[in-house]
């Protein structure tokens, strides 16, 4: 079963361009599959049963994890299995049938107009480093883009406009590519970070990267999440923020200030408008509470 697993991986990488995080969740959860069926003497996948599935689900049931834990597994093993019989090694997918109960998801959180207009100004914009966290907070909020896709920009990818504006290329999920639009604000603090005399010299493998660590190389994902972290400690905000609630903060204030949800679609990179639907819910939930604080008949 392990070899399977590793060739649909390959597949997964080759075929779909599933990045390197999806490739280490995928292998996590079907690894804990294998362990599941080598415990009762199942290795071949042509000897796996609808029975063997839905012990599986049991056990994974039974040690409290969340329902989204329980069906991101599902899915996984049903996309492996998938994979086996269009190669012939499975005659009938065990996981035909199978539903687990969908989990309620959770709305997005969303800062406030005016808590983004203190997050931004929250860095030191006198000292080197503050200039960068300026202009990855005000690219983050003013193109509405991913963790992964923000560390990932090059210097090539930015195309700026006669209008003060500007144009990024960003690689987003599954290695899509689309343009996001950037406001005038952002560009104006990306180019006071780029052309920062102080700013350090990249490494060679960083020689393109536009966002620098102190020490010049491309920064990460995970130093992005503390620059947030600690941006909002500093603007005082008295709630829990992340490089994705910007994000959502972005789709929703599109959506609040009119932009229909078609062309907030293709801002965020949704291949489903379904995705983008979420948003919907937090603008329902603002006009309400608007509506019940203004209206003098809402009692």
């Amino acid at each position: 079963m392990h070899s399977h697993v590793t060739h649909f991986l390959r597949t997964l990488s080759a075929t779909r361009g599933a990045s390197e995080h999806t490739l280490r969740a995928y292998r996590a959860d079907l690894d804990e599959l294998v362990r599941h069926l080598a415990a009762r003497g199942v290795t071949d996948p042509g000897k796996v049963r609808p029975l063997h599935m839905r012990r599986f689900l049991a056990s994974l049931d039974d040690r409290g994890l969340a329902r989204s834990t329980i069906q991101r597994k599902l899915s996984a093993a049903r996309s492996l299995f998938k994979e086996l019989q269009r190669k012939g090694l499975v005659d009938v997918h065990p996981a035909t049938g199978l539903r687990q109960a969908r989990s309620s998801r959770p709305l997005p959180g969303c800062l406030s107009e005016g808590e983004v207009g203190e997050l931004l100004s929250a860095p030191d914009g006198s000292t080197p480093l503050g200039r960068r966290n300026r202009a990855l907070l005000e690219l983050m909020y003013s193109a509405g883009t991913r963790a992964s896709e923000t560390v990932g920009l090059d210097r090539a990818d930015l195309r700026y406009e006669a209008d003060g504006g500007a144009l990024a290329r960003v690689r987003g999920k599954g290695r899509k590519e689309r343009l996001a639009p950037i406001g005038s604000y952002a560009v104006r603090a990306l180019q006071t970070y780029l052309e920062d005399p102080s700013r350090p010299r990249p490494t060679e493998r960083a020689a393109d990267a536009v966002f620098l660590n102190r020490n010049g190389g491309r920064l990460t994902t995970r130093s992005l999440e503390r620059i947030v972290r600690k941006a909002v400690l500093d603007a005082g905000i008295m709630r829990t923020a992340t490089p994705h609630t910007l994000r959502h903060s972005f789709a929703t204030h599109l959506l609040d200030h009119g932009c229909d949800l078609r062309s907030v679609q293709d801002l965020l990179g949704h291949a489903h408008l379904t995705t983008t639907q979420i948003y919907t819910h937090v603008s329902v939930e603002r006009l309400r509470e608007v509506y019940e604080r203004a209206h003098p008949r809402a009692e």
